[in-house]
């Protein structure tokens, strides 16, 4: 049997602003990346999505992003290396310590949004957050971007000694390139279930994603995400789960079965 694991970006409330369905979402996913305080969540915040994933038996991550509250992590803000080391250790750190409050194991470590993104083209970028990854503990699994564009990810993390868990978004539109279309582009945000569905299966059981062109690209994925800000986030995840296991694929967490 296939396996992959189902992710969500959650724990983005902050204060009295709450974003996402996290209580609800969780009863259908395998892995949470949590927030940890820089461009969304805050202490309370990741206290509660830490314990609501201990409740749910869903593995927890870190989602370090940017110093970048008000534009949620979207926006490129230059940093050295050692900047980049420091904030990742320090945010994963921070979710870590809820993750011991609640006796949690902490899972994985997911760069969020354009921290993420970036390291497609700046390998210095994708080194200094592996390296930070492994610093603050080498059994934790860094979480890349899956196909081609993700090579400086997958490089990086082989030689820092990471293991690596590719991961695809189905709900999101692809450029024949490989790459996220801009979420300023019409379209970008893939929302409707039933297509959300078929593009996970596709990805399971074919490794492949067809680029909003038509273009078919080879895209071998470990993890799929959901981003918890989508408004039918809950139907997405509802939906991939019953096709991937309509069509025989297991439904697990990336630890319980990356090498």
């Amino acid at each position: 049997m296939s396996k992959i694991d189902l992710n969500c970006d959650l724990g983005e409330s902050f204060g009295p602003y709450r974003m996402g369905y996290d209580d609800q979402v969780m009863a259908y996913i395998t892995s949470a990346n949590v927030a940890c305080g820089w461009h969304a969540g805050d202490p309370m915040v990741m206290e509660r999505t830490v314990n609501t994933a201990k409740a749910h038996g869903v593995s927890v991550g870190a989602h370090p992003g940017y110093p970048d509250l008000l534009g949620f992590g979207r926006r490129h803000i230059d940093c050295s290396p050692d900047e980049l080391k420091n904030y990742v250790i320090y945010q994963v750190g921070a979710l870590e310590a809820f993750c011991r409050a609640h006796q949690v194991t902490l899972s994985h470590v997911k760069p969020h949004g354009k921290l993420y993104l970036d390291c497609l083209d700046r390998p210095e970028q994708a080194r200094a957050i592996a390296e930070a990854v492994y610093s603050y503990n080498p059994d934790l699994i860094y979480v890349a971007f899956a196909g081609a564009r993700g090579e400086v990810m997958r490089q990086v993390a082989s030689d820092v000694g990471l293991r690596v868990a590719f991961e695809a978004f189905p709900d999101r539109a692809y450029t024949s390139e490989g790459v996220l279309v801009p979420r300023g582009v019409e379209g970008a945000v893939v929302s409707d279930p039933g297509q959300v569905a078929e593009i996970a299966v596709r990805v399971a059981l074919e490794q492949k994603m067809v680029a909003a062109d038509g273009t078919v690209i080879d895209l071998e994925a470990q993890t799929l995400c959901v981003h918890g800000d989508t408004p039918t986030a809950l139907e997405l995840v509802k939906a991939i789960r019953k096709g991937l296991s309509d069509n025989g694929v297991d439904v697990a967490p990336m630890a319980s079965f990356l090498n």
